[in-house]
């Protein structure tokens, strides 16, 4: 067997401080809220970093976004790449005292690839776990996977004995309407305990004496309160009650960089924001249109994508803080990405696509968009709601906070939806995530393909070549598989990407934080004078 290591592009950071000599409360403000304890029931970036303050995976990303052990110490690769051998750190207990073990390991990775879970995308369904002993766990895989654990930095490790004590074995899906116990209860390894949770409404961490690791912050405790309106949020920062929100709104960047006591951290983002089409029902759930569907049709997802001028909404919308896209990725993790130009907005060429589909007076849909989640989100769907106006559709616009958004157009509420905006930030870093995820068919029984994707949009082409990209090891080759899967998804405009948006965190002259480009905010290297 030998080690191997996932090398990731580096991002920018704030450079840390020396560390000041008292401990610090840190108040935190962010849009949206946090329902679920649970790890495994929402696959949303801020939710997977307020979960990661208190749960940890196997593995871990440092501040240059880099693989790093965590709770494997280590792993090796057999020559055949067919297995997986990680060695367990010894000595790391959950926060009630029990002991974290293989059993945890074994646990946890049925627990995710269960019905209810968001997260099934992180263990392939055909992995077989083996205890070896209480600390070594042999994962068996089918086919090699050189990507395997790259995105087990979020596959957070559950006390296999907690969860059977308090019924807690099985995920809790995010529609749920009853919270179960671990969805208002947390028992993780890492740095910090919650102390107190109201769902939506605080959340208060304390730090773990016992994390097996040596902390960075100087921080006694980390207070979580959502904020939704913008404003109310800003002006929080500018007076002191709270010392980090996110996102700051675009217009409003520039007041808080002229205030005496913060600041606004700005960088790119590696997360797409994009639009779904409901491509897979043979008739839309919300539209006037009936007995068949539109988005069938590609002739009207061309002229949706052409009907939207993203240069626009980037100038007007946006203030300028975003990079228009021609790929469903960010550039940064595609070598090939600049091989490929966005098609320009053409609002003749749509009518013309429209008339030319048996639609030339448009149609009305319905489409759904969350008003916390991502930057002006509520004000993109807007403007696009405006600009296809112009070609002839009708869209009937409801947004709300992600909350429930997510409980009605994503897995969980069955992607009760027929038009959506949602963001993506692969969690592998690598283009086969957004291929399998986001853009891959979700019809096949027992699959977790296409578990993020919203609109059902399904092209077995594209599926067969990215099954040929998990497999293939040699770089270049799969760099050119990759852009075999774009030029396909490109020409059948199943999505319509927008923008990569960019990071913008108010924060308080008196905290040192590291901003990554996944938008992950950890308190765990923070520091407040």
């Amino acid at each position: 067997m030998i080690r191997t290591s996932v090398v990731i592009p580096a991002t920018i950071l704030l450079a840390a401080v020396s560390t000041p000599v008292l401990a610090a409360s840190l108040r935190y403000a962010n849009q949206g809220d946090l329902k679920s304890l649970d790890p495994y029931t929402l696959n949303e970036t801020t939710t997977n970093a307020h979960l990661g303050h208190v749960y940890e995976g196997l593995t871990r990303r440092g501040k240059d976004l880099a693989v790093q052990p965590s709770l494997a110490e280590r792993w090796e690769i057999s020559d055949d790449g067919l297995t997986w051998r990680f060695f367990l750190r010894k000595g790391v207990k959950f926060h009630n005292g029990n002991d974290f073990n293989a059993d945890d390991v074994i646990f946890s990775a049925t627990r995710v690839r269960m019905n209810g879970s968001n997260f099934t995308t992180r263990v392939p369904t055909n992995a077989e776990f083996v205890k070896v002993d209480d600390f070594t766990v042999d994962v068996k895989l089918k086919t090699p996977n050189p990507i395997l654990n790259s995105q087990w930095d979020t596959w957070y490790i559950m006390d296999k004995e907690w969860a059977e004590a308090n019924s807690a074995t099985a995920p809790t899906p995010a529609a749920a309407t009853t919270p179960s116990f671990a969805a208002l209860n947390a028992n993780g390894t890492g740095p910090f305990k919650i102390e107190s949770h109201q769902a939506g409404v605080k959340t208060v961490f304390k730090p773990n004496p016992g994390w097996w690791d040596k902390p960075e912050h100087n921080l006694d405790e980390i207070v979580f309160t959502p904020i939704a309106s913008d404003a109310t949020r800003v002006a929080a920062l500018l007076s002191g009650e709270v010392d980090v929100i996110e996102p700051v709104p675009v217009q409003d960047i520039a007041r808080v960089n002229s205030s005496p006591n913060a600041q606004v951290l700005t960088g790119p983002e590696l997360r797409t924001i994009f639009i779904n089409m409901d491509s897979a029902r043979d008739e839309l759930l919300f539209s006037n249109v009936k007995g068949k569907n539109p988005f069938k049709d590609v002739r009207v997802r061309e002229a949706f994508f052409k009907a939207i001028d993203i240069n626009l909404v980037r100038d007007r919308v946006m203030r300028g803080l975003s990079t228009p896209s021609a790929l469903m990725i960010a550039p940064e993790l595609f070598v090939y990405s600049k091989d490929f130009e966005r098609p320009k907005y053409d609002l003749e060429g749509a009518k013309k696509l429209l008339a030319d589909a048996g639609y030339p007076n448009g149609f009305e849909v319905g489409m759904d968009c969350p008003n916390d989640r991502y930057v002006n989100d509520e004000a993109i769907c807007q403007a696009i709601v405006s600009m296809l106006a112009r070609a002839g559709v009708k869209v009937n616009l409801t947004a709300q906070p992600k909350a429930l958004y997510f409980a009605k157009a994503g897995k969980s509420g069955g992607y009760t939806t027929s038009l959506s905006l949602l963001g993506w930030t692969p969690g592998t870093f690598d283009s086969h995530n957004v291929l399998y995820d986001v853009m891959g068919c979700r019809d096949v029984p027992g699959s977790s393909r296409g578990e993020t994707n919203y609109g059902g949009y399904c092209n077995k082409e594209l599926d067969a070549v990215t099954d040929q990209i998990l497999v293939e090891t040699d770089p270049e080759k799969r760099n050119q598989l990759i852009k075999t899967a774009f030029e396909i998804a490109t020409k059948d405009y199943g999505h319509i990407p927008l923008h990569q948006q960019a990071l913008a965190w108010g924060v308080s002259k008196k905290v040192k934080l590291v901003q990554r480009a996944d938008n992950q905010l950890l308190f765990y290297w923070a520091k407040k004078d």
